[in-house]
């Protein structure tokens, strides 16, 4: 994917794009309704892909690697999917399997098509939340689209994705407390439908976070030698973080839920502290001492957002 997009980027001035990523990122940190299209310029598109697609790309790479195995993938529906980050993702967890990116910009469209040339299986059609969608997949995906939109809008976006998807749906937003409240949102929803939650919730009781608490995981994204310079970053990577939900079919078999790690484990000597959330709904810290041996073990290599028996 960097190569496709250092391939799309050459020739656009520098400053051009850090103008326009500068203002899309601005854009992108209210996280409140949009009146328009975000991407509203041929310039704009561009930045975008350079500027969100390798942090949406390792977000939806970290969420779909909890999918059950059980899921088969091999067509995907992506809502508002822009320049065709999730695809990505997709292509490297199942190759071959075929995306539609559903998207109202055609500038987006356009450039999801190019850089997928020679990569992954992808199809793009015009739409807006609202309108009617004739494709139906294993698996639909919806990243960093609620943010975009009224509660209304979020509960109808949602009904899209369950209703057009045969296994599974993916939402993901922000790593921020307004995201992960909007996660909640579509949490209840997807409940109410009848459908599973395969992560990271290991259970459908209540969340048991209490503010200014709240449930969000990170990955590590590599920076190319563009994406530092039209963000401005000095580090050879960012931290991506992201709230997300993995829902299944109720005829889905799922395994036995286990805890999932909320925080980075605090190591020291002869002990891992762990902060959970357990399949009884409850989560807190628990002291993991050397003492319990393989349990100890485990607890030595789990991350933030690992499952942890």
């Amino acid at each position: 994917m960097s190569d496709a997009l250092e391939a799309a980027t050459r020739g656009v001035p520098v400053a051009q794009l850090t103008a326009a990523v500068r203002r899309l990122s601005d854009r992108y940190r209210q996280e409140s309704p949009a009146s328009a299209p975000l991407m509203a310029s041929a310039i704009d598109v561009v930045a975008y892909a350079a500027y969100r697609m390798p942090a949406t790309y390792a977000a939806c790479h970290a969420a779909l690697s909890s999918l059950p195995t059980e899921v088969v993938v091999s067509s995907v529906l992506d809502l508002g999917g822009g320049t065709g980050a999730a695809a990505w993702a997709v292509d490297s967890l199942w190759p071959g399997a075929r995306t539609t990116i559903a998207e109202q910009v055609p500038a987006a469209r356009s450039l999801a098509l190019d850089l997928a040339a020679g990569g992954p299986a992808v199809a793009a059609v015009p739409w807006r939340l609202g309108e009617s969608l004739a494709v139906s997949a294993d698996l639909v995906t919806a990243s960093y689209v609620l943010s975009e939109l009224t509660d209304v809008q979020q509960d109808s976006l949602v009904s899209v994705a369950l209703s057009h998807a045969r296994w599974a749906v993916l939402l993901i937003e922000p790593g921020t407390p307004g995201g992960y409240q909007r996660i909640l949102r579509a949490r209840s929803q997807v409940l109410q439908a009848g459908w599973q939650i395969a992560a990271p919730c290991p259970h459908a009781l209540g969340c048991p976070l209490v503010a200014p608490d709240w449930c969000h995981f990170a990955v590590r994204v590599p920076r190319s030698s563009l994406h530092r310079q039209v963000k401005g970053g000095e580090l050879s990577y960012e931290d991506e973080k992201f709230s997300y939900l993995l829902a299944v079919a109720r005829d889905v078999a799922v395994p036995e839920p286990s805890a999932r790690v909320l925080r980075h484990p605090v190591k020291r000597k002869g002990l891992v502290e762990l902060t959970l959330c357990r399949p009884d709904g409850s989560a807190g810290r628990e002291i993991v001492s050397k003492k319990q041996g393989p349990r100890y073990r485990a607890a030595r290599d789990v991350d933030w957002g690992d499952n942890f028996v």
